[in-house]
């Protein structure tokens, strides 16, 4: 399914069942891929979670009901997914500015959040170093840990990883074991999670197949693939969020690529990561539409 295609039909899908409980993994499947997949490129592609885009839409139909129509406040909360008034009060104040009574007055002034449309839109020549590469399958060790998507927490608490395993001696042994000292990796796994909302990432380094697994290490091999790499520069970790949205909303809409949704691989040299001149990379495994 063509990239764009398949994220307005997830969208679509969202707004004909806003008034109902949304289940994400079919809302992805509309976009043809996983459910924690299509959260985070949503997330990177809009700038706002899943969670937060649904409930932006659902407050603003219940605002629009409660002002042109004679209904109750109780009914409208129960209608879009509030379990009670006082809840519904709360997100349709912190929202709206005003409480549903007060929005039923004729004066009142509501906002209104409108539903996504995907379209391409071309602003400028932005350059993006980007290669082809086919890669043979290769083992590595690595240092994994669950993180969430919800309300955009990887965004914190992957950065947290990096500063803890630099602290703990984490790096440290990965460098000593590893038989390719070009990369530090962190690797994001996209399919096949255990719930909608998390993924395992990991901190890892290339390895020997007879290599010995550290304690609180796993031993993994990354299937041979082709990858499209693209070149980053700039502190972390800036470079690299600014260079994801570069990749889903111009590159995959227009390449012929598309990517596996196995997994991704950011690959960081040795250097100051706090430089503006500071280079890294981002692998992508990858199949032609």
């Amino acid at each position: 399914m063509d990239w764009l295609s398949g994220i307005q039909n997830a969208l679509n899908y969202i707004e004909e069942h806003l008034i109902e409980e949304i289940d994400y993994d079919k809302v992805a499947k509309e976009a043809a891929c996983s459910s924690f997949y299509f959260q985070r490129i949503f997330s990177i592609l809009c700038g706002m979670t899943l969670g937060d885009y649904i409930r932006n839409r659902r407050l603003t139909l219940a605002g629009n009901e409660l002002k042109l129509a004679n209904s109750k406040v109780i009914d409208i909360a129960l209608k879009y997914g509030y379990e009670s008034p006082e809840s519904f009060t709360r997100a349709f104040s912190r929202f709206h500015g005003i409480t549903p009574s007060e929005a039923k007055k004729e004066s009142s002034k509501l906002r209104s959040f409108s539903r996504l449309f995907v379209k391409i839109t071309l602003s400028g020549g932005n350059m993006m170093d980007y290669k082809i590469i086919e890669k043979d399958a290769f083992d590595i060790i690595e240092k994994v840990e669950k993180h969430t998507v919800e309300n955009s927490e990887n965004v914190k608490s992957i950065p947290d990883f990096w500063r803890r395993s630099h602290n703990d001696g984490t790096v440290k042994k990965l460098l000593d074991i590893t038989t390719d000292r070009t990369y530090i990796f962190g690797i994001c796994y996209g399919n096949n999670q255990e719930t909608a909302k998390t993924f395992d990432y990991s901190i890892a380094a290339m390895c020997d197949k007879d290599t010995a697994v550290p304690e609180g290490f796993r031993k993994t091999t990354i299937p041979a693939r082709s990858w499209a790499v693209f070149e980053c520069k700039g502190m972390m970790p800036k470079a690299i969020q600014d260079m994801w949205h570069k990749i889903v909303t111009e590159f995959f809409p227009t390449s012929g690529y598309q990517p596996t949704m196995e997994m991704d691989i950011e690959a960081y040299p040795k250097g100051d990561m706090d430089s503006l001149d500071y280079h890294s990379e981002i692998w992508v495994p990858i199949i032609k539409k």
